[in-house]
């Protein structure tokens, strides 16, 4: 047998084609945190959401008031929650918007709220619903400024 040399011009030294083993094992270590990273941001992004409000119901009052009916249910359901509603006329434009203070309950809460709006709406529907309740809402003072 024989052994063939390859030519080093052409194709480098075998030696130097070896990673050191430190930098390998500091490489994987960068690349798991990487992947941690980006599973714990998809996870809080896409995961199930702590409060979820829907429009049960709405009904058109006149041409600047509809009546809507939410539902909202919540994981942590001893904290109150702020929905935030809204009217869309049929060109899709929002006419009308507001805050609701939703109050500590077991299960799921339903609500029904009254929405001035400034135009007719065809809809009333639930824009989102957060545990961040402004202060405005809960001690019934009205917002200054």
């Amino acid at each position: 047998m024989t052994n063939q040399q390859i030519p080093q011009d052409r194709y480098g030294s075998r030696a130097r084609s070896r990673t050191r083993p430190g930098l390998r094992w500091a490489l994987i270590a960068v690349v798991l945190v990487a992947l941690v990273g980006v599973a714990i941001v998809g996870y809080r992004n896409l995961g199930s959401a702590p409060i979820e409000g829907k429009q049960v119901a709405f009904e058109i009052l006149d041409d600047h008031s509809v009546q809507i009916i939410l539902e909202v249910q919540r994981d942590e359901p001893q904290r109150p929650a702020d929905c935030v509603v809204r009217a869309r006329a049929e060109s899709g434009a929002e006419v009308g918007r507001k805050e609701v203070l939703i109050q500590p309950a077991d299960g799921i809460t339903r609500q029904e709220t009254v929405l001035r709006t400034s135009a007719r709406a065809t809809i009333g529907e639930v824009y989102g619903c957060t545990y961040n309740v402004p202060e405005y809402l809960s001690t019934h003072l009205r917002p200054t400024g």
